[in-house]
């Protein structure tokens, strides 16, 4: 994506497939502050970045040609045509064209692996607030403060080392709850190297999958959103309440298990059934249906 610099910022053009809102609101990160409509600040990979979304521009700050072509593309994941990927998702049926037309801005963050796996650990039962307050809290406690920005203090989320430092009454005081031994479980497993993160990208979806649920606490579902906003296995298909209620009412008209409903996206969405699921979900969510 072409961008200009002017001082500490950098400048998009803006375009139907980058749209903030959609992108931080549809549950797939829990780091960032809305400052207003289209006006976000955003913790990542160690560091905090202000986007400025407007009908012409989007803006980053501060950040710098080399920051943003080294950190900030990638995790946007700015190189990928999603005009493509949208009318290909689109003319599968008019329940998708609908969804990917409601939030054609939407795509898949590049997120850390290890901060994604215990983000959603502690997703379990808890609404995005609660879980923005917990990972918030741990970053507080566990990890290194970056930065005052706009008035708010900002904090690494925890490496792996920072955070095995923990114990459970510690993480129950981040109002971690039931998720603190599996929090502990898997700062073991993948520091004892049981589980290396690092490797899935290069497994088939099937055996990375497999390994994550060697973790206590990690079943089908937060295994299935490590791998596509963490690892980028994009045909992972996350099932949650909202992507059951909308798959039940778009293609089966009937109760059905989350392992027939992965089974049927992998066979019709193929290797884009992880964006598809997005859109889906967004969708689901926003209008409330199913319920």
């Amino acid at each position: 994506m072409k961008y200009k610099q002017i001082e500490d910022k950098i400048i998009l053009k803006a375009e139907d497939s980058f749209e903030i809102e959609q992108i931080l609101e549809c549950g797939q990160c829990f780091r960032f502050h809305k400052l207003a409509q289209n006006d976000y600040v955003i913790v990542a990979k160690g560091k905090v970045l202000r986007i400025l979304q407007t009908k012409e521009e989007i803006i980053l700050y501060p950040t710098s040609a080399e920051e943003f072509e080294n950190l900030w593309s990638s995790y946007f994941d700015l190189d990928k045509d999603y005009d493509i990927i949208k009318r290909h998702l689109a003319e599968k049926d008019i329940h998708l064209a609908r969804a990917v037309q409601f939030a054609p801005g939407i795509r898949i963050l590049r997120q850390e692996p290890w901060e994604c796996l215990i983000s959603f650990i502690i997703s379990q039962n808890k609404q995005i607030p609660h879980i923005k307050q917990v990972v918030e809290n741990i970053s507080r406690m566990f990890g290194k403060y970056i930065c005052t920005f706009e008035g708010y203090d900002y904090y690494t989320f925890p490496t792996i080392e920072q955070l095995a430092m923990a114990n459970e009454q510690e993480l129950r005081n981040c109002k971690a709850g039931f998720r603190a031994p599996y929090i502990m479980d898997a700062c073991q497993k993948v520091k004892n190297k049981e589980v290396e993160l690092e490797k899935l990208a290069n497994m088939p979806y099937e055996e990375a999958k497999k390994e994550l649920l060697k973790i206590k606490g990690v079943g089908p579902k937060i295994a299935d959103c490590v791998l596509l906003f963490g690892i980028g296995h994009e045909e992972a298909f996350p099932v949650d309440v909202w992507v059951k209620r909308v798959m039940e009412y778009f293609y089966f008209n009937r109760d059905t298990s989350p392992n027939e409903i992965q089974a049927f996206a992998k066979e019709y969405f193929g290797n884009l059934a992880g964006i598809a699921q997005q859109y889906l979900f967004y969708y689901a969510r926003q209008l409330r249906l199913g319920k």
